[in-house]
C-alpha cells in the first residue's frame, strides 16, 4: 500500500553581521609658553678709598719749609725779637737813668749787646718721629639689587578629539527556503 507523505525541507535564513568598532583619536597639543626673565636692576655706588699723607712737619724738621710758612715764622720771630729789643732797651734805659746807684752800666750794656748766643745744631736732615701724618679712609661700596620677576605667558591648547563612530552592516547571506515534496511511501502491512 502506498501512503502519501509530505516531506518538508527547510533552510533557515542566515544573516551576516559585520561591525566596525567605534574609535577615538585624541591629540593634546603642547601649551604655547613664553617665558621672559628681565635682568635684575643692579646699582653699585663706590666711594673710593682716600689716603692722605701729610709730610709738612717732616719737611719742616729738615728745614725744607714752604715759603708761606717761612714768612709766617719770620714774622713771628721778628715780632718776638722786636718785643725783646724794646724790653732790653727799656731795661737798659732804666739802668742808665739810675747810673748814680753805682756799677758800670755802659760797659755792661756793650758786653751784653756784642755777644751773640751760642747756637746749637743737631743733624738737620732726619725728621722727628711721628712728623709724617697718615690718614686712610677705606673705600665704601653700596650694592643695591632689585630682582625682576619672570614674565610667564601660558596659553593652553584644547585637546583635538576625533571620533569615528562604529558601524554595523547587516546583510542576508542566505535566504530562507521551504521545500515541500509529496512523496508516496510503500508501506507493507
Amino acid at each position: 500500500m502506498q501512503m502519501p507523505q509530505i516531506r518538508l525541507d527547510s533552510q533557515p535564513a542566515r544573516i551576516g553581521i559585520q561591525t566596525t568598532n567605534a574609535r577615538t583619536e585624541t591629540k593634546q597639543p603642547k601649551a604655547d609658553l613664553s617665558i621672559q626673565q628681565p635682568e635684575a636692576d643692579l646699582m653699585i655706588q663706590t666711594i673710593p678709598s682716600k689716603l692722605t699723607i701729610d709730610q709738612t712737619e717732616a719737611w719742616a724738621d729738615m728745614d725744607l719749609k714752604h715759603i708761606s710758612r717761612r714768612i709766617e715764622e719770620a714774622a713771628q720771630q721778628g715780632r718776638k725779637d722786636w718785643l725783646e729789643g724794646i724790653t732790653r732797651r727799656v731795661q737798659q734805659g732804666e739802668e742808665l737813668m739810675k747810673i748814680e746807684n753805682g756799677g758800670n752800666p755802659i760797659a755792661q750794656h756793650a758786653k751784653t749787646n756784642s755777644v751773640n748766643p751760642v747756637k746749637e745744631f743737631n743733624i738737620g736732615f732726619i725728621p722727628s718721629a711721628g712728623s709724617v701724618k697718615i690718614n686712610f679712609e677705606p673705600a665704601k661700596v653700596n650694592i643695591d639689587v632689585k630682582p625682576n620677576k619672570p614674565i610667564i605667558e601660558a596659553t593652553p591648547n584644547k585637546p583635538i578629539v576625533d571620533y569615528y563612530p562604529g558601524k554595523v552592516d547587516i546583510s542576508l547571506i542566505q535566504r530562507n527556503e521551504l521545500n515541500i515534496d509529496f512523496i508516496n511511501i510503500d508501506i507493507k502491512a
